[in-house]
C-alpha cells in the first residue's frame, strides 16, 4: 500500500508540473510600450533674438518657443543645478545683472 500512495503521489506531481508547463507555453500578450517622445530643442535658432537682453518671462518664453524646446530655465552665476539631461530643455545662462549670456540645451 505504500508503494501506490508513493505512484499516486509521483502522479500528482507530475500533473502539477505539466499543468504549470503548459500554462507558460501562451503567456499573455504584453502591450507594445510608447516609443520614446522625440523632442527636439535647437538653442542656435534662439540666439539671435535673446542673447544680450534682460532675461524677462517674454524673452524666456521666446527663446523657449524659437529653440523648439518643451522648457527652459535661466541660469545665474554661481547657482546650483540639477546636472541631469534633459534633450527638450532650454539652459538659459544669465550674468549678475540677468542679461541673457549664453543658450544650450540639455
Amino acid at each position: 500500500m505504500t508503494s501506490s500512495r508513493i505512484a499516486l503521489a509521483s502522479c500528482a506531481l507530475a500533473v502539477v508540473a505539466l499543468t504549470a508547463c503548459t500554462s507558460q507555453a501562451n503567456p499573455p500578450q504584453m502591450s507594445r510600450p510608447l516609443p520614446p517622445e522625440v523632442m527636439t530643442c535647437n538653442a542656435d535658432a534662439a540666439k539671435s533674438a535673446a542673447l544680450g537682453k534682460t532675461a524677462s518671462a517674454d524673452v524666456v518664453e521666446r527663446a523657449r518657443s524659437e529653440a523648439g524646446a518643451k522648457s527652459a530655465r535661466v541660469l545665474k552665476p554661481g547657482q546650483m543645478v540639477t546636472m541631469e539631461f534633459q534633450e527638450s530643455r532650454l539652459n538659459i545662462d544669465v550674468d549678475d545683472k540677468n542679461v541673457i549670456t549664453n543658450l544650450r540645451c540639455g
